[in-house]
């Protein structure tokens, strides 16, 4: 009995011993890890666009800030007015509209950290545009930035006019970051690389320009159009191409301006992508003025003269005058070679698009992603509407907006089919998405992660005391201790119970 008795007492002790250990140690690395969270900083991003800049505040966890690229968007706030470029005459009086913004931006960010704050201005097609045609006014309207944000609170990093080929890329960087495949958590609150998970490619479609960005099936082959990314640890090669002037905007006045060429009263034009009943007065400097239209102009063109566009709402000839917009015929049976000479892969995998692809998605009154088919009934039936019937349709009415929505379909609808060459089996491929979450899918957050260097090699979000393999092993190792010691004991317990249960035999002696 009393061979029994130790090794039970023995069992016990480690079972107990075991036991407390896990708590221990599994206290201890909680406690830990809240110790070591000091605290949030903060970012800003002006995405300086053609028709409107909108001001981004981003934020990350302070501890270990260039070892981590975990950041979340927090406040977000549209810059009333027209986009940048259109100060080129006036710089100073940028600073009323940004006004209103900044002082939200200062409620959001804790008084003590705005001079740690960082902010940066990137401008897209607009002011690449007004670079092209007038260097001096574009450089203008930076300086008038430049002086806006000196008598701000925080530390003002510059203000520059980003290149296609950087806002496709940035773009694409969101994207993916907010879908989560470049990082995910694991099961030890780690973030590591996503096992075997393939990135999205991303269409963003601007006031004055269109991106495509992704990872063709043989980047090889494309080495010369692809930039290499580099990303937590791993190289990405990302195929990337900006159409200047192929932006909602600058196209539509494209359209406008050969509408104005074809017809032969020059002071009244039939458009047959407004809607019918629609009527609008348009002075030749609002489509003639721009650098994209310039080839366009005619003879006589004189800047305030006003246009008289008569909407017709025709879905069969506003697709007609749309695929005018496009150069089918520079690449002559070459499959690589959609349309304007540019040189492209085959796309591969899926999309998501976002900015202007999803607000005329949106209008048509689709979403997520939906078939071709879908899509030309949706646009064909939303062209053959009459102004008046519009006003009812739209979830939210700008006149602005809502007389070019047609042509935003026709325009979407060829830049997508013919242009990049997305089939009845490919088109489903494509999400129409405007953010993850609360974050907005936009080329500012790839943009903040790569001016912060907030894109490093993989990295803890928080530093443990135990390394998450030793934490690991030691709670295998001594729950495993554990079971085996509750299983000894148990045995000990059946084999002391049937030892109870012997019933005695008496010895018979039977005389001989």
């Amino acid at each position: 009995r009393m061979l029994t008795r130790t090794p039970s007492v023995v069992a016990q002790v480690f079972l107990l011993l075991s036991i407390v250990l896990v708590i221990a140690i599994a206290v201890i690395q909680i406690n830990q890890q809240q110790i070591l969270s000091p605290g949030l900083k903060y970012g800003i991003v002006l995405d300086a666009g053609s028709s409107r800049t909108t001001v981004y505040v981003y934020e990350w966890p302070a501890e270990k800030e260039n070892n981590t690229g975990v950041v979340s968007q927090t406040f977000k706030c549209n810059v009333k007015g027209p986009g940048i470029s259109s100060y080129e005459s006036s710089p100073g009086a940028l600073a009323k509209p940004l006004d209103d913004c900044l002082n939200k931006v200062k409620e959001r960010i804790p008084v003590h950290l705005h001079k740690n704050t960082s902010v940066y201005l990137g401008a897209t097609a607009g002011m690449r545009l007004l670079r092209l045609q007038n260097e001096s006014a574009a450089n203008e309207v930076l300086a008038s930035i430049q002086n806006y944000f000196r008598a701000q609170p925080f530390e003002f990093r510059g203000a520059q006019i980003i290149t296609g080929p950087e806002e496709g890329v940035y773009g694409w960087i969101t994207a993916n970051y907010l879908m989560g495949n470049f990082l995910e958590r694991n099961l030890w609150r780690t973030w590591v690389h996503p096992y075997r998970k393939e990135t999205m490619g991303a269409l963003d479609l601007g006031g004055a320009s269109t991106q495509i960005s992704f990872i063709p099936e043989d980047p090889e082959e494309h080495f010369n159009s692809t930039l290499q990314v580099k990303l937590y640890g791993y190289n990405y090669n990302v195929y990337t191409h900006s159409y200047q002037c192929y932006g909602r905007d600058e196209a539509e006045k494209k359209l406008l301006a050969l509408l104005l060429q074809k017809s032969n009263a020059s002071a009244n034009v039939d458009n047959p992508c407004y809607p019918q009943n629609y009527n609008t007065s348009l002075t030749m400097k609002y489509f003639f003025g721009s650098l994209c239209t310039q080839s366009l102009r005619p003879a006589n063109y004189y800047p305030n003269q006003l246009v008289n566009f008569h909407g017709t709402g025709d879905p069969g000839l506003c697709q007609e005058m749309v695929s005018l917009l496009f150069n089918f015929t520079a690449c002559t049976d070459r499959e690589d070679c959609p349309f304007n000479g540019i040189h492209q892969p085959k796309v591969k995998g899926n999309f998501v698009a976002f900015s202007g692809f999803y607000y005329t998605i949106n209008a048509l009154n689709l979403s997520g992603h939906f078939s071709l088919n879908d899509f030309n009934s949706s646009m064909w039936f939303f062209c053959s509407q009459s102004w008046a019937q519009l006003q009812f349709m739209l979830p939210k009415f700008e006149e602005i907006y809502a007389r070019s929505y047609c042509f935003s379909a026709n325009f979407i609808y060829y830049l997508l089919v013919h242009g990049y060459n997305f089939n009845a089996e490919t088109w489903p491929q494509i999400h129409f998405q405007k953010e993850v979450g609360n974050s907005s899918i936009a080329w500012s957050l790839g943009y903040m992660l790569s001016l912060t260097n907030m894109i490093p090699a993989e990295g803890k979000l928080i530093q443990l005391p135990l390394k998450p393999s030793l934490f690991a092993g030691l709670l295998v190792f001594l729950t495993a201790t554990a079971l085996l010691c509750l299983l000894f004991l148990v045995y000990l317990c059946i084999v002391s119970h049937n030892q109870k249960n012997v019933p005695r035999i008496e010895r018979v002696f039977i005389p001989e």
